[in-house]
């Protein structure tokens, strides 16, 4: 896919010397930092070395003073507490970390995950009246629960106090717990409201042994499972976000979660560097998986067992699972791209709606990213049984999709997310007004050049100064994702050197030189530009992020291209 190219050098030359001299970095680096509203030393050390102490006050989060009063009271009278999460890696990942920190306190603590296919996202009237039973008198919720009026209302009249750890975007009105400890409550004063689930519940365990006067180092052992949670979630990595992603990703090769070290034995990545790429690809679907396909409380079982041999089984079962449901992903996607294919006019359409019987719940979402991926537009993915229709949207960032659900509200029998992600329930017989509302709320937002991705590119670079030194200065900027991605760079009047090759997955290979220095190219999925790289051109432009390529033990550095010019 072609994409509009945005140059972000555009800072005063004499603002990126003055960061260059301060730092000893080549300007270019300096640039990036500056693309990343970094513009001191201190910025830059708080940036590149960042440590528990740079966290934020927790108690800075609403309501944080009430549910710390209360996690202490269950310590210390040893009351019994439900652990309510969603069934992604954010939720399994906070309801581990939470209910690993309760039992270390000798809280008698259990946990609740709702089925993905009979209760649906978020605090169900079963898992409230599950904790009635067995006599909670403290429920928890992990990355859900801030729209869960009902069911809040419930649980207190059933004797049970709550708090809801949420990080998603409130309702017009506030469930009503005992607290509701969500960053993007709009009277919230927190610097990250970004946080993920699993970050909020850390705040909640810094809170509690805070209060408790001990030593914060306490926290490090968690840091792996949040790092987990928060990167698999895809929030913004700067700031706090940042800083838990990458002191838990430097932890996560040694940890000592038995879970985790079968998890990254059985997925290939023993004793290896962990970047968020891994966690994102490798990790997150895996421990997805038996959610999507079955019973997600086996992923959280992984990561509280103490006994690695049991770890080590139930991971065997998340690869297994995760087989399956990379085949089931890929037979539904092949479904839905005919059906854009043979239904969709994508001159006119701006959204894209689908529908069909037999879908898996599961998969719908990941299918819908991949659409998205490939034709630019907000999607969303319905699997239809029984007249219902369960659905998950993904969004493009120009188009914030929670919002446009909002205002089809009226059709839709429940719904809840975020800018970029969602999930809904509606009836068979109102998809097709669904859908044309949809598109008449974006045909008002997005302009057909907003349906063109842009492509964000930190600055031009000479070729000749990359080298190991200017790679490891990069490598420095890790932990990547948004608002923190991998730096991207533009090099124009490149050589084309040796004749172009497509390779298996229809992924393009070439070499390029600028003037005396010569790269390896690869453009992932490119095949089909082929015919743009003419043996002996000379006036290549490329966008490029720069990588290793580990071909049998012998690392090079390469252009991963991301556009040609």
């Amino acid at each position: 896919m072609r994409h509009k190219w945005t140059l972000l050098d555009t800072h005063p030359p004499e603002e990126v010397r003055r960061l260059s001299q301060e730092l000893n970095i080549p300007p270019v680096i300096a640039k990036i930092l500056l693309n990343r509203g970094i513009r001191s030393y201190e910025e830059a050390k708080t940036f590149f070395r960042p440590e528990l102490s740079s966290l934020h006050d927790p108690f800075l989060l609403p309501d944080m003073d009430a549910a710390c009063q209360l996690v202490l009271e269950a310590i210390r009278s040893k009351k019994p507490v439900l652990v309510y999460g969603d069934y992604d890696v954010d939720g399994i990942t906070g309801i581990a970390l939470l209910y690993r920190f309760l039992l270390r306190y000798g809280v008698p603590v259990w946990y609740y995950v709702p089925d993905r296919f009979t209760e649906g996202y978020g605090l169900s009237e079963r898992g409230v009246r599950e904790a009635a039973a067995r006599g909670a008198s403290l429920l928890i919720t992990v990355d859900c629960g801030v729209t869960a009026v009902e069911e809040v209302e419930l649980a207190r009249h059933l004797g049970i106090d709550v708090i809801v750890t949420d990080h998603h975007q409130p309702g017009d009105r506030l469930p009503p717990a005992n607290a509701v400890v969500v960053p993007k409550r709009p009277d919230s004063v927190y610097p990250c409201a970004e946080l993920a689930g699993a970050g909020v519940v850390f705040k909640l365990m810094q809170a509690v042994v805070g209060r408790m006067r001990l030593s914060a180092e306490i926290l490090s052992d968690a840091l792996e499972l949040v790092a987990v949670g928060t990167a698999a979630d895809i929030v913004p990595l700067i700031g706090e976000n940042r800083t838990l992603v990458k002191m838990g990703l430097e932890r996560l090769p040694h940890s000592r979660v038995p879970g985790l070290r079968a998890l990254l034995e059985v997925s290939g990545l023993k004793a290896r560097e962990i970047s968020t790429s891994h966690v994102v690809f490798i990790l997150a679907p895996r421990i997805n998986a038996v959610g999507r396909m079955g019973d997600a409380s086996r992923a959280v079982e992984l990561l509280i067992t103490p006994d690695a041999r049991r770890a080590r089984e139930i991971a065997v079962v998340l690869e297994s699972e995760n087989r399956q449901r990379r085949s089931v992903d890929e037979e539904t996607f092949r479904e839905a791209d005919a059906l854009v294919e043979d239904e969709f006019d994508l001159d006119v359409d701006r959204v894209l709606v689908l529908a069909m019987e037999g879908w898996h719940p599961g998969v719908i979402g990941i299918v819908a990213s991949r659409l998205v991926e490939r034709y630019y537009r907000p999607t969303a993915m319905i699997a239809l049984e029984n007249g219902i229709g369960r659905g998950s949207a993904r969004s493009i960032p120009e188009f914030d999709i929670y919002a446009a659900l909002r205002q089809c509200e009226d059709l839709l029998l429940r719904y809840g997310g975020h800018r970029h992600a969602a999930g809904f329930l509606i009836e068979e017989e109102k998809i097709p007004a669904f859908r044309q509302r949809l598109n008449e709320i974006a045909a008002k937002q997005l302009s057909a050049s907003a349906l063109v991705p842009s492509l964000r590119i930190d600055a031009e670079l000479d070729l000749e100064q990359v080298d190991g030194r200017f790679y490891r200065l990069l490598k420095l900027f890790e932990p990547f994702g948004p608002q923190n991605m991998r730096p991207v760079f533009v090099s124009r009047n490149l050589q084309l050197v040796g004749v172009p090759t497509v390779t298996a997955g229809n992924h393009l290979r070439f070499q390029v030189r600028g003037k005396t220095k010569t790269f390896p190219a690869i453009g992932f999925g490119m095949g089909d530009r082929i015919a743009e790289l003419t043996p002996g051109r000379r006036d290549l432009a490329l966008a490029y992020v720069i990588d290793e390529d580990d071909y049998q033990g012998v690392r090079t550095l390469q252009l991963r291209v991301k556009d040609l010019g």
